[in-house]
């Protein structure tokens, strides 16, 4: 699969923190206590990103998923009223997330995690559905991997070989 690498510094990102969890290390002298923070990137116009950051205080470990999120953008094709171009489902470790084409109006329908991705990434009418674990990381990751799996309409018709009419009929 072609990964292309996008260049973080040319969008003004914005971030959202999905979760913080306090994780602790039991040793000789006692239990060492850090932080994972899961945030996720997005400038708003069809690039979004998630990352993890790990540290011993919560401000650095923001900082550090933020710059790890930045590391990882996608670009979404989205189509004439801001929503995705096909219904798709994106799979992480045991979540699933359904991703529903929606018509204007209709708004982002989605639980925490999954919202947090389709607004960042600009999507303005969408419904999803969690499906497998609520896990917070795992559905972020599914919705992520659903959303760089979609295909416009353009990119389908230059595989077949076809014009986009031909595909859309």
């Amino acid at each position: 699969m072609k990964r292309t690498i996008i260049d973080a510094s040319q969008f003004e990102l914005t971030e959202k923190v999905v979760s913080i969890k306090r994780v602790t290390k039991v040793v000789k002298g006692g239990r060492n206590m850090r932080f994972t923070a899961l945030v996720v990137v997005g400038d708003g116009n069809g690039h979004v990103g998630a990352g993890l950051g790990k540290a011993a205080e919560i401000p650095e470990a923001i900082r550090k998923g933020k710059e790890d999120a930045a590391k990882r953008l996608i670009t979404v094709p989205l189509d004439e009223n801001s929503s995705i171009p096909h219904d798709f489902i994106g799979k992480f470790g045991g979540a699933s997330v359904l991703l529903k084409r929606s018509p204007e109006g209709t708004g982002v329908i989605a639980g925490g995690p999954a919202r947090n991705v389709c607004e960042l990434a600009g999507i303005k009418n969408i419904r999803t559905k969690s499906l497998g674990s609520n896990n917070k990381q795992n559905v972020v990751l599914a919705t992520v991997e659903a959303l760089k799996q979609l295909k416009s309409p353009e990119e389908v018709a230059r595989l077949r070989g076809k014009s986009v009419d031909e595909i859309r009929a």
